[in-house]
């Protein structure tokens, strides 16, 4: 550590020494240089660390071009402004703000001799920045320095808090339990009421109640995670907030004249402090404003109305897989054909033995637990008679005992697992969120499935909703089954707990496929120092797994319909639409014969002709 200050101290004063010469240049006639330069030391000596840069800005020496190429530099540096001119300080803070030079990380030293009224004017500006003012007094005896810091939030007319003052005698001395450059975001000390920028999703419920002295007669609050996350961080910043609803009840997009509407436009006009969300980070949005660490990180997934409990037409075919049945037709083929073979090839006489459709079908009437009656016949035809009668045996106990369950179950379609089975039914029509980010992804995207998803909108195939409006749509097109809602995981399943707890059924269900990964977050204002101020909070708070916690709390039955089965067993009679396909067999049975019938008669009538 002694190194370490060395190394600072000598490093301020390599750059004091520069900011010396230019300052003796341009401001030689102030007899107080020595003075200035004295405290200006004192400051940066205690504050400053090694390798930062030092940048020294004089009145009348600077141009904009000047602070646009600072702002190129100014990610870890320490500017010092020295006026007395309050126009050049106007145009300096003007130009700091539109070309952003003045991010937490830079910190800001105004040195002036003017009176602390004349600079209230900038106690906005002063508030948000990594900034001190140092007013020098000079008096009749002993030259004074006093070193104040804005506190951001604070009431109208709140003056500075003098944090230190300098002498030549007694150098630095603290007034304040506040450090010179304080984190003054990571706490507030005056308790502000914040304005916060929300509505209504699947994290965020909204509760209206009547209110006579409510514009409009209803007043509202909001419960779920997302409030219990905004609790989480006015508790350890120390504010409150009120609620503020987009007009357009939208999240926020880019317009085609490149204004912002909802609540993004909202946060980069500045008429709220935070918007709380949470938002999806995109591209254009990160231009406009700053997003705080991800406090969701989803993927969007389809929901759809689970079918009706049906049995299966074709049951009867599942007891048996498609190979088991497979194997029993080659036997059925085989068998008679092996023994035909044999017996005609190698025994002249064998009792009579038909020919090979009379052996087919011998071993198709064990199969179906007929009698069958032969003459007498060779002990190896004996042997494969009762391997097969085994076989056959085992088979058809098999196939009665799964026959049964299998009638007792009933199916729940769940048709529209990917996108692309969406698109592939013109009957579908799917919702999408309105003024969201993947909303603008949809309008530029030029290739691919989305390009198609956005392409149904032309034929209606596509609607837009809000959250407001989704769980309307779910309780009616969703559940009727012609239409699909997009939208993140976590999100839908709060959806189905909600209508889980209404109805006690599971009538919904989630897409396995997942796609467009989403990162969701809280936004500021574009170099809004609060932003990292509440990355701090939201870190703490997802590593503890809070947010899920909270959301369980909010939604007890989030996870009863995770993974609700597809089949289900019931007791009841069974009727003729379960039981069709076993009668289409029959019947196909019936023409197959008939045709044969009618085949084998012409044939016969040939023959006879002959």
């Amino acid at each position: 550590m002694p190194m370490e200050r060395a190394i600072c101290q000598q490093h301020c004063r390599e750059n004091f020494g520069k900011f010396t010469k230019v300052y003796s240049s341009f401001e030689g006639q102030h007899k107080g240089l020595s003075c200035e330069a004295e405290v200006v030391e004192a400051v940066l000596t205690t504050v400053s660390r090694p390798y930062y840069s030092l940048f020294f800005l004089t009145d009348g020496t600077t141009s904009a071009s000047t602070v646009f190429y600072l702002s190129q530099f100014s990610s870890s540096a320490t500017i010092v402004v020295i006026t007395d001119n309050t126009d050049f300080l106007h145009s300096f803070f003007e130009l700091s703000l539109k070309h952003r030079v003045l991010v937490w990380s830079t910190r800001l030293l105004v040195v002036t001799r003017l009176p602390l009224q004349q600079l209230q004017l900038h106690y906005s500006a002063f508030s948000k920045m990594n900034a001190m003012l140092l007013i020098i007094t000079d008096g009749p005896t002993i030259i004074r320095c006093n070193m104040y810091v804005h506190l951001p939030f604070s009431p109208q007319g709140t003056e500075p808090l003098l944090v230190a003052s300098w002498t030549p005698v007694r150098g630095i001395v603290s007034h304040s339990i506040l450090p010179l450059f304080p984190e003054k975001f990571s706490r507030f000390v005056h308790g502000p009421n914040l304005l916060a920028a929300t509505d209504v999703n699947p994290f965020n419920k909204i509760i209206l109640s009547d209110d006579s002295d409510t514009p409009g007669g209803r007043k509202f609050k909001f419960k779920g995670p997302v409030p219990e996350v905004m609790n989480y961080l006015a508790k350890g910043l120390n504010f409150s907030y009120t609620n503020v609803r987009p007009p357009d009840g939208v999240w926020g997009s880019k317009q085609d004249d490149g204004s912002w509407n909802g609540m993004v436009g909202m946060v980069m006009r500045e008429e709220v402090s935070i918007g709380v969300g949470p938002f999806i980070l995109s591209e254009d949005r990160a231009e406009v404003v700053d997003f705080t660490v991800a406090i969701l990180v989803d993927y969007w997934k389809i929901l759809g109305a689970r079918g009706l409990p049906e049995v299966d037409p074709w049951g009867f075919l599942f007891p048996l897989a498609p190979m088991v049945w497979a194997a029993v037709l080659v036997a059925l083929v085989v068998l008679p054909g092996s023994v035909f073979c044999m017996s005609s090839s190698f025994f002249h006489d064998f009792h009579g033995q038909g020919n090979w459709l009379q052996v087919t079908f011998g071993y198709i009437r064990i199969l179906l637990q007929q009698d069958m009656t032969t003459p007498a016949i060779w002990e190896w035809e004996r042997v494969i008679l009762i391997m097969w009668m085994m076989v056959t045996l085992v088979l058809t106990r098999s196939y009665s005992g799964n026959l049964m369950a299998l009638l007792a179950v009933r199916h729940i379609s769940e048709p529209y697992q990917t996108r692309r089975q969406v698109l592939d039914d013109p009957s579908v029509t799917m919702i999408w969120l309105k003024g969201s980010a993947v909303g603008e992804y949809l309008h530029s995207v030029e290739t691919g499935i989305y390009r198609e998803i956005a392409d149904a909108e032309q034929v209606g195939r596509l609607m837009w909703g809000t959250h407001a409006q989704f769980a309307g749509y779910i309780n009616t097109l969703v559940r009727r089954g012609d239409h699909v809602l997009m939208e993140d995981d976590n999100g839908l399943r709060t959806y189905i707990a909600q209508d889980f707890t209404k109805t006690g059924r599971c009538s919904f269900y989630l897409s396995r496929e997942e796609f467009l990964p989403l990162i969701f977050g809280m936004i500021g204002g574009k170099g809004n120092p609060i932003i990292p101020a509440l990355n701090n909070r939201i870190m703490s708070m997802t590593e503890a797994g809070l947010f899920f916690q909270w959301l369980k709390m909010d939604e007890p039955n989030i996870t009863t319909c995770y993974h609700a089965p597809t089949k289900i067993t019931v007791k009841t009679a069974l009727s003729l639409s379960n039981t069709w396909g076993m009668f289409v067999v029959l019947v196909a049975g019936y023409v197959i014969s008939l045709l044969v019938l009618c085949i084998e008669l012409r044939v016969s009538n040939i023959q006879h002709s002959v």
